[in-house]
């Protein structure tokens, strides 16, 4: 599956019906009487978030959506059928802009969360409507109204508890594979992951926590090097940062030096965010050069530092533990910040 995460689409809810002219055929009714109903309402478009989608391909194929339109009203004053309204879902996490404005309509994070984007026109008023004691028998209705036209941007940011963030190659989707059911293509190559893989690692409860591997940062990446301008907002909705280091690169400390380099410059509090330090593969060196890397990361981060690999899962359960731990804490300060504000 191709992994989708912009869109340029157009919405277009239904048009109101017409309002209907025509008269009763009645004994003592002047005129006949009027009696023409009420045009249906148009059909909205209305987007819809869902659990079961993790990518806008499907927007890629088709670019138009149509609401249906109303009826026309119809005799003896009935009021024309509505027009059904069009539901479009998207993956949890979309945001929705105003191609034109450039306006930030919606952004949808939570499942079965709605947002109209674009409401039906009315339905025209028939001639019944018009009736006055100065004009019993008017011979006219209004049409119904347009339904709405707007261009849409769509933007995907996936929603993942902990971002999984590193140089190629330092072993992100093996990681990833390893706590997970996920299977990302993983070769002893960089730039192996070309879209962010998400994985669902349970916690000792039976909770699912979602991981996400984030591709393709490297020097430059916030200025479009590589494949991290892309990927780099992916980071902005997780709420722990796992960065892993490869140990057995020429220089660890300058890999993770260039990370936290790209984190600052692309701003929007990523830098700030909580994060945790694993340097991968370790069973492949000697103690000594591990032991050194890790004081040196250790005094740069200014939290602890976890020797782990993934091939082996040598310090995977420590680093799980510390990573529900610190998810734990974000979620009850979340809590008595919404508590504080009266949310």
């Amino acid at each position: 599956m191709q992994f989708i995460d912009r869109a340029e689409i157009e919405v277009e809810s239904g048009s109101g019906g017409d309002g209907m002219v025509c008269f009763r055929r009645e004994k003592y009714v002047p005129a006949g009487g009027p009696s023409g109903g009420k045009g249906g309402g148009g059909g909205s478009v209305i987007f819809k978030s869902v659990e079961n989608l993790q990518t806008l391909l499907d927007f890629r194929y088709r670019h138009r959506f149509k609401a249906e339109d109303g009826d026309r009203g119809g005799t003896n004053n009935c009021t024309g059928a509505s027009g059904d309204d069009l539901i479009v879902e998207v993956p949890c996490g979309t945001i929705i802009y105003d191609a034109q404005t450039s306006e930030l309509i919606g952004d949808l994070t939570e499942p079965n969360q709605t947002l109209l984007v674009a409401k039906g026109g009315k339905g025209g008023l028939g001639n019944k409507h018009f009736l006055s004691n100065s004009n019993r028998a008017p011979e006219y209705a209004l049409p119904g109204l347009p339904g709405e036209i707007r261009l849409l941007n769509l933007e995907l940011k996936l929603l993942a508890e902990v971002g999984i963030i590193g140089l190629p190659n330092a072993g992100k989707s093996t990681l990833i594979s390893a706590l997970s059911s996920a299977r990302p293509k993983i070769a002893d190559y960089p730039f192996t992951t070309l879209v962010p893989n998400l994985g669902v690692v349970r916690k000792p409860t039976g909770d699912g926590t979602v991981f996400a591997d984030i591709p393709g940062l490297i020097a430059g990446a916030h200025q479009g090097a590589g494949l991290g301008y892309d990927f780099l907002r992916h980071i902005e909705r997780t709420r722990v940062l796992l960065h892993l280091v490869d140990g057995t690169a020429s220089d660890p400390i300058a890999d993770y030096q260039i990370i936290q380099a790209e984190l600052n410059a692309y701003g929007r509090g990523l830098a700030s965010r909580p994060q945790i330090v694993a340097i991968n593969k370790a069973d492949a060196i000697d103690e000594e050069t591990i032991s050194a890397i890790a004081q040196q990361l250790k005094l740069l981060s200014q939290s602890p530092i976890f020797l782990i690999s993934a091939v082996s899962r040598q310090g995977l359960n420590e680093l799980l533990q510390t990573i529900w731990t610190t998810i734990d804490r974000q979620k009850e300060v979340r809590e008595a910040q919404e508590v504080y504000l009266g949310l």
